[in-house]
């Protein structure tokens, strides 16, 4: 808290001053005991009300939650890979405190109906976004954006890793990625490949992996990750980074071919399958990850709060196994270093997003 400048100002207007023999009036360097009692005075307590304030919003952060419930809001239909691990984690964080948190899912527009809300709630921790890499594509790839990603969110932590997974159909015959690359180059143009979106995380990790492969493609947008599985497994769609977990039990079947993942480590659900980066292909790699946030009005005290809560879940037994089986890895970071990532993203995605084409909504 600042402090009463006025007063400041009134205690310094008190110096005297004094004419030199030349006519020019210079400060006296000394003050006089009143005065300098009464600035003292003023700084202990703008000095004390600023620690009082810190220690109140510190016993705030850990009275948090005092009230129910806590709104999670989702920006994807229930059932997507943002939604299970939402709903895996703060079960675990409502266990832990003993307080309900409601999962609202709030579908649309790239996530951005969503975290658009988050963005301009209440600052005291009850309503909480849980969204995914996407959110650092929209700022250049939404024109008419209602907030800000880099300045009207506040990271709080990330929750996994997923990685996005290269697949095909068996039926194509690519043993590997480079079977797959040398096709599509032999055949400048014909190959397609499709996202769940225009602009999403899935659209983003395929055009990354083309423009590092050097071939180029036809793009098919799709309304989601089954639209687009299904036409991966028909024949009709020749590759698809698709999202661990609805690839996998399709993978185990042997409906699905994985050639490789975008993202910087081998997943631990599909430790067989290498990273385009280790095939040989720099710069291809897209961490596909999700994580929490609230609005970037939220005190210090209170997001530290929520981060070690969501740590403390996401280190139990429970939740890594959980998270596990459906492709998802821990992404161990702070707030800090977490937000950091995000603005990185925003940065190497916008020149992604240029160097693809992909159009502006």
């Amino acid at each position: 808290m600042a402090l009463d400048i006025e007063l400041l100002s009134e205690h310094f207007g008190k110096f005297r001053r004094k004419k030199r023999r030349d006519g020019v009036a210079r400060p006296i360097q000394e003050v006089d005991v009143n005065t300098r009692r009464s600035f003292s005075a003023a700084l202990f307590v703008g000095m004390f009300v600023c620690l009082a304030i810190a220690g109140l919003r510190e016993s705030n952060a850990q009275a948090w939650p005092t009230k129910q419930p806590v709104r999670v809001i989702v920006p994807l239909s229930a059932g997507s890979a943002i939604d299970i691990v939402a709903r895996v984690v703060f079960e675990q964080v409502s266990k832990q405190l003993g307080q309900t948190f409601v999962i609202e899912n709030r579908a649309g527009a790239s996530q951005t109906i969503g975290a658009g809300a988050v963005a301009k709630s209440d600052p005291d921790g009850y309503t909480i976004l849980v969204a995914s890499s996407t959110l650092t594509v929209v700022p250049s790839t939404m024109a008419n954006l209602t907030f800000d990603v880099g300045k009207d969110l506040a990271a709080v932590a990330a929750l996994a890793s997923v990685p996005t997974v290269m697949v095909v159909s068996p039926a194509k015959g690519h043993n590997t990625v480079h079977d797959f690359v040398k096709a599509a180059k032999a055949k400048p143009g014909s190959v397609t490949y499709g996202s769940a979106g225009r602009g999403d995380s899935t659209h983003l990790a395929a055009e990354r992996f083309r423009l590092a492969a050097g071939f180029e493609g036809v793009y098919v947008p799709f309304k989601g990750a089954p639209e687009v599985l299904t036409e991966i497994m028909a024949g009709r769609l020749d590759f698809y980074f698709s999202p661990a977990a609805p690839a996998l039990p399709l993978i185990r079947d042997g409906k699905l071919k994985p050639l490789a993942t975008a993202s910087s480590k081998r997943g631990s659900a599909i430790p067989d399958v290498p990273t385009t980066t280790e095939a040989g292909f720099a710069n291809s790699d897209y961490e596909f990850w999700i994580g929490a946030f609230v609005t970037a009005a939220t005190p210090r005290p209170l997001v530290d709060r929520l981060h070690q809560e969501i740590t403390k879940a996401i280190e139990s037994a429970a939740v890594r196994e959980r998270l596990k089986s459906i492709g998802g890895d821990p992404m161990p970071m702070s707030p800090n270093q977490f937000g950091d990532l995000i603005k990185r993203e925003i940065g190497v995605n916008a020149s992604v997003v240029k160097a693809a084409g992909i159009q502006t909504n």
